[in-house]
Formats: C-alpha cells, sequence, structure tokens
C-alpha cells in the first residue's frame, strides 16, 4: 500500500523544529499554559484545559496486512483562556509535525500527554488551527476493569473505539465527554476493505493507488469516546425507518445471518424510542458487528454502535438507547455513567413492557428478590455501591451502575405516575440535547420537572450504600 507523504520543511526549518522539540522553554510569554488534566474524579488526566474542541477532521490511512497507520488531525478549537501552550492527549504513535495557525509549533511528549506551544500565544476566545501529522502502529489501551479498548486488530481489520479514553491510541485530542465536538473522519484503506465511522457517508472514492477513501461527516456534537474507526470485509446494507432516519449496518459475512434477526428490528426500534424519549437525535443510525471474539463488550459508538459478534434484540436495543443517554445526552464526568447505563437498560425494560412481556415493575421486583427466572442478572451484585459513586474507575461498568441505575428510575416512577415520569424522560432529552449533564443536573431537573420531593429515592437508591429491601411507594 503507498503511504500518503508527508509534508516536508526546507532543511532550515526542519533544523529549527528538531531544536525546538526538544523542550518548551523560551521567552516569556503573554499567556499561560493550559492544565493536563481536567481532574475528572476516576480519570483525572484525561482531557485538557484552557480550550474547548470545536471540530476534528481525520485523515486516517490504514493497511490491515502491516497495521500501519499514517494520518493528519486538524483540530479547530477555541481558546478559553490566553495559551502559551496546551496539551493533546495521544497514547503511542510518532508525530511528524505539528503546526498551530500555520506555523511550526513546538511539542513535547511525557507518557500519553502532548504538549503543544504555538509560535505565538494563543488569545482568549482566538479560535485556533492545529495539525498533526503522525503515524506508526496503534495499540489496544487496557482499562481499569482490565477489558481492552483503543486500536483493536480484528481476523480481517481492525476497530478504534474509546471508552473511557481509547481514542488517544488513534488519534490526537482533549480526550474527556466534557468536551464535545463535530467529526469528519475520513478512512482510506486497500480496495476490497469497507470503512465505517460515526454520521452519514459524505463520500467514498476509489483512488488510483488501488485504495478506496471513505468520508464520514459527523455534524451532530460527539464526545471523543464515541468516535468510531472499522475497517474490514464487511457486508454493507442500507435503508430508512418508517420516519426517514437513513439505516447503515456493516456486518462482517460470519455473523450475517445470525445477526439479521435482531438488526431487522433497528428500524423499529429507532421509531418506538422516538415515541418514548422524543425525536432521535440523528440523522443516521446502524450497527457495526465485527468478528465473535474482538471485544468483549458492544459499546455505542454514536450512531453506529459496535458489536463483537451477533448481537440479540435486547443488546441493539440498549445501544440504541444510548444515543438519547449517552450519546445526545452526555455525562459531565465518568462518575455519571449511571445516567448512560441505568437509562439503557431501563430502555430494555421498557421496550419488554411496551412489546407484551417482563414489565419494569416486574424487572424491579425480580432484582430486589434476586429471582433469575426474570433476569439472570438479578443475581448480580446490583446493590454493591451507589450508582452515583462508584468506588473507582474500574466500577464504572459494574452491575449497580446499570441495574440499580435502571431501579433509580423505576422508583421514581413509583413516586410520581407514569404521566410525570415519561415526560421527564422526554424533557430530560430534550432539554440537554447534544450537551453535558451531571447527576446533580438530573435530580434537580427530575424534581422541577415532576413537581415532587424526591429527597428519599437520592438518599436510598441513588448515593445510599445500604442494599434497599423495600420498595417504598407514594
Amino acid at each position: 500500500m503507498k503511504h500518503r507523504a508527508f509534508r516536508r520543511l526546507a532543511v532550515p526549518a526542519a533544523a529549527a523544529l528538531i531544536a525546538l522539540t526538544t523542550g518548551c522553554t523560551g521567552s516569556t510569554v503573554q499567556g499561560r499554559p493550559g492544565a493536563s488534566g481536567l481532574r475528572d474524579p476516576y480519570f483525572p488526566k484525561a482531557g485538557n484545559g484552557g480550550y474547548q474542541v470545536e471540530h476534528y477532521d481525520l485523515d486516517l490511512d490504514y493497511d490491515p496486512d502491516d497495521g500501519e497507520l499514517n494520518a493528519t488531525a486538524v483540530i479547530t478549537a477555541r481558546a478559553e483562556q490566553g495559551l502559551s501552550s496546551f496539551n493533546l492527549d495521544l497514547s503511542g504513535l510518532r508525530i511528524e509535525e505539528i503546526t498551530v495557525q500555520g506555523a511550526a509549533a513546538r511539542y513535547n511528549r511525557s507518557g500519553r500527554e502532548l504538549t503543544v506551544r504555538p509560535a505565538k500565544d494563543l488569545k482568549k476566545g482566538e479560535v485556533f488551527r492545529t495539525e498533526v501529522d503522525y503515524r506508526g502502529k496503534p495499540q489496544p489501551i487496557t482499562d481499569p476493569d482490565r477489558s481492552k479498548e483503543g486500536w483493536i486488530t480484528t481476523d480481517d481489520g481492525a476497530v478504534g473505539v474509546g471508552e473511557p479514553v481509547g481514542s488517544m491510541a488513534w488519534f490526537p485530542g482533549n480526550h474527556h465527554p466534557s468536551d464535545k465536538a463535530t467529526y469528519d473522519i475520513t478512512l482510506t484503506v486497500p480496495k476490497g476493505y469497507e470503512a465505517v465511522s460515526n454520521g452519514e457517508l459524505a463520500s467514498r472514492t476509489d483512488t488510483a493507488e488501488g485504495q478506496t477513501r471513505f468520508s464520514w461527516h459527523s455534524p451532530q456534537p460527539m464526545a471523543s469516546y464515541l468516535a468510531v474507526a472499522a475497517v474490514g470485509k464487511f457486508k454493507v446494507t442500507t435503508g430508512r425507518t418508517p420516519s426517514g432516519v437513513a439505516v447503515y449496518e456493516a456486518v462482517v459475512p460470519g455473523e450475517a445471518a445470525k445477526s439479521a434477526p435482531a438488526l431487522a428490528r433497528l428500524p423499529e426500534a429507532v421509531e418506538w424510542g422516538s415515541g418514548r424519549f422524543g425525536p432521535y437525535p440523528f440523522g443516521t443510525a446502524g450497527a457495526v458487528v465485527l468478528p465473535e471474539g474482538s471485544l468483549t463488550y458492544a459499546l455505542e459508538t454514536q450512531t453506529k454502535p459496535v458489536f463483537s459478534g451477533a448481537p440479540d434484540e435486547k443488546l441493539v436495543l440498549h445501544e440504541l438507547a444510548h444515543q438519547w443517554f449517552g450519546d445526545s445526552v452526555s455525562p459531565k464526568s465518568w462518575k455519571d455513567m449511571w445516567l448512560n447505563e441505568g437509562f439503557a437498560t431501563y430502555a430494555e425494560w421498557l421496550w419488554s413492557e411496551d412489546h407484551g412481556g417482563t414489565t419494569a415493575q416486574q424487572y424491579f421486583d425480580a432484582f430486589l428478590a434476586g429471582d433469575t427466572d426474570v433476569d439472570p442478572e438479578a443475581a448480580s451484585d446490583w446493590a454493591a455501591f451507589p450508582p452515583a459513586a462508584p468506588p473507582g474507575p474500574g466500577d464504572i461498568s459494574e452491575a449497580p451502575v446499570y441495574y440499580r441505575g435502571a431501579m433509580v428510575l423505576q422508583r421514581i416512577r413509583q413516586e410520581v405516575g407514569d404521566e410525570k415520569f415519561f415526560a421527564l424522560l422526554r424533557g430530560w432529552a430534550a432539554d440537554h440535547r447534544y450537551g453535558n449533564a451531571s447527576t446533580a443536573d438530573f435530580t434537580a431537573y427530575a424534581e422541577q420537572k415532576t413537581g415532587r420531593d424526591l429527597k428519599k429515592v437520592w438518599e436510598v437508591w441513588l448515593y445510599g450504600r445500604a442494599r434497599p429491601t423495600v420498595r417504598a411507594t407514594s
């Protein structure tokens, strides 16, 4: 595969750049360095301070045969303070060149922190463009819960995924969910491969070098952990929901038959979710199905959830529900994970209830009683800790975040009744659309929207450390 050649500096300029990259000391500056982390409760070094990203334009050239990524990231951001330097999160990969506002920039690296010093200080409020040329063989990142994310090779390609911080393995950025941006992601791969990312496929072009270039456009804001880049020999199908939402599904041939029943219900599920939670927040929906065993989890990557092997209907519904809860309304910090997973789990219960199956109340009672005939997960340690306060970063995807989180919602429903409860779900999705929200935002909103004092629900179910044993009713 012929890699795109990086722009080279003239010899004197190249020598100057080499000298600059050896350190970040220099003359007196007017700005000050941006913070190298946002002090997230569980991932304090994730993200960076001093700026907000407005747009990522990623040009990724990948060859599955040798695993080499040859890439350029153009990051458009707004300075929130005067900046003498700022940081980007990037794991591994070799920097070829960095420019800021078109001028060569100094840079150095320490672990996963890439510190960039522009040739001129950036002013508060200035919109600035950073271009990073980089290359190498991207690698997985191991999470605190021992699962792997980042860049994962598959039987016939690779996938880049990022929850919670793995996106730094394949592109530099401000990798914290509180900094959402729009995206254009172009993937160039050998002919015969498909390449899938978020949003809508803007173009597909065969090149003279025997490659295919796929350009994907995401016009709605997205947290970087929701970005996806999937390369493989996928079977692609397209369509539309009854209301006109475009559907794009990419499935490895070996999983196509087993995936078909669940994916066939995706258009119906989009329409159902629009009725329960308000209009679907994006212009496209879909799925990426990888070979079984590629990952140890499914992931709600925006508009294109990723599944490792054929999903069942319940899993498709769960990841679709995240498009409202987690993707459109994203957490302010990783401590707010239950706002993603508790809501998506509750959506599973509602789907079952609305289709003549087990009701949300029956699920709630089953978890209280440990009734595994209703749900095998009722035997899990769902009350090990309060969903709004996981003990550490390795716990943010554990059972209490999912199941006790869903039970919090059912307790609210018990207290306020169906009319106010479903108005609350729709209002939450509408009033925080494309933004970020915290647990404190939700508890205040729930009381304001329903007109009810829900303090006991928060104390016992959301923050209480003791196992709730009695279903309190109004």
